[in-house]
C-alpha cells in the first residue's frame, strides 16, 4: 500500500520540477532581455542657448519616447551582437576613393573619400570628417550605413582608417593607432582643407574616435577653423576609469573587455 502511494505522487513532483524549471528559464529570459525596463524619452543635458533651441526644434526625435523593437530591442547585449555580427538585412556599400598619406615618421595613413550624391539643403559645400571607433575603419557596417545616409543628404565624407586596422594595408612604421594619437586624423583634415578650400567641416567621432576628435579640436585653435560643429557619439571620457569598469563582471563588462583585447591581439599579430 505504501509503495502504491509513493509512486502515485511521483508525477506530481516531476510536474512541479518542470514548472520550476520553466519559471527559472522565463525569469532568466526576462532579465537578459531587460523586458521590464520602461521606455522613456532620452534625458537631455544642455545649456539654454540659441543653438540648443535650434537643435531641439530641428530634431524633434530628441524629445520623443524611444520605442525599441519587440522582444530583443531592450537588450543592449543582443542589439550589439546582432548588429555587430549580422548587420542590416541590406547593408549599403558606398563607393569611395582611398587616399594614402605619408606621415613624418614613415607611417602610411589612409582614409576613404566619398562624394555627395545630392545637393546639400543649404546649397553649401559641407564635408564630414569621420573618425571610427576602436580598431575600426571605413569598411565597417555602421560606418557604411552612416556614410550612405550622409551622402544622400548632400555631405561629402572623409573616413579615417585607423592605422593598422585594415587587414590589407601593411604598416610602414613600427606603430599602430593609439587611444589619443591625433596625427592621422589631423593629416586627413588638412588634406580636405587644402583640396576643398571652400568646404565647411562637420567633425564626427564614434567611441574611441570621439576622444580623438575632441582632443584634436582642443590641441590648437587653428584646428577649429572652418569647423561648423563636432559630434561625439558614445565617447568614453576617462580611459583610466573605463579600464577599471571593464574589469567588473556587472552587465558582462569583463566579457566585452576580453573580446576587445582579443581583437587588438589579432591586429597586432597580423603585423608582426
Amino acid at each position: 500500500m505504501s509503495t502504491i502511494l509513493e509512486t502515485s505522487e511521483l508525477p506530481a513532483v516531476f510536474d512541479g520540477v518542470k514548472l520550476a524549471a520553466v519559471a527559472a528559464v522565463l525569469y532568466v529570459i526576462v532579465r537578459c532581455l531587460n523586458l521590464k525596463s520602461p521606455t522613456a524619452p532620452p534625458e537631455l543635458i544642455y545649456q539654454d542657448s540659441a543653438l540648443a533651441r535650434f537643435l531641439l526644434k530641428s530634431c524633434p526625435l530628441l524629445t520623443k519616447e524611444y520605442i525599441p523593437p519587440l522582444i530583443w530591442g531592450k537588450s543592449g547585449h543582443i542589439q550589439t551582437a546582432l548588429y555587430g555580427k549580422m548587420g542590416r538585412v541590406r547593408s549599403p556599400h558606398p563607393h569611395g576613393l582611398r587616399k594614402y598619406l605619408t606621415m613624418p615618421d614613415g607611417a602610411t595613413a589612409t582614409f576613404d573619400l566619398f562624394e555627395p550624391r545630392s545637393e546639400h539643403c543649404t546649397g553649401e559645400d559641407v564635408t564630414m570628417v569621420i573618425c571610427p571607433g576602436i580598431a575600426n575603419h571605413s569598411e565597417k557596417q555602421y560606418i557604411r550605413t552612416f556614410v550612405d545616409y550622409a551622402q544622400k543628404n548632400g555631405y561629402r565624407c572623409a573616413v579615417l582608417n585607423h592605422l593598422g586596422a585594415l587587414p590589407n594595408i601593411e604598416l610602414t612604421s613600427p606603430r599602430m593607432f593609439t587611444y589619443g594619437c591625433t596625427w592621422e586624423f589631423s593629416a586627413m583634415v588638412n588634406y580636405i582643407k587644402k583640396t576643398y578650400p571652400q568646404t565647411q567641416l562637420v567633425v564626427v567621432g564614434f567611441s574611441l574616435g570621439g576622444n580623438i576628435v575632441c582632443k584634436y579640436l582642443g590641441e590648437s585653435q587653428a584646428n577649429q577653423e572652418r569647423v561648423l560643429c563636432c559630434v561625439s557619439l558614445c565617447q568614453g571620457y576617462s580611459a583610466l576609469r573605463a579600464q577599471e569598469t571593464f574589469m567588473q563582471w556587472d552587465h558582462c563588462r569583463r566579457f566585452y573587455n576580453f573580446l576587445m583585447a582579443d581583437n587588438m591581439k589579432k591586429i597586432i599579430l597580423s603585423h608582426r
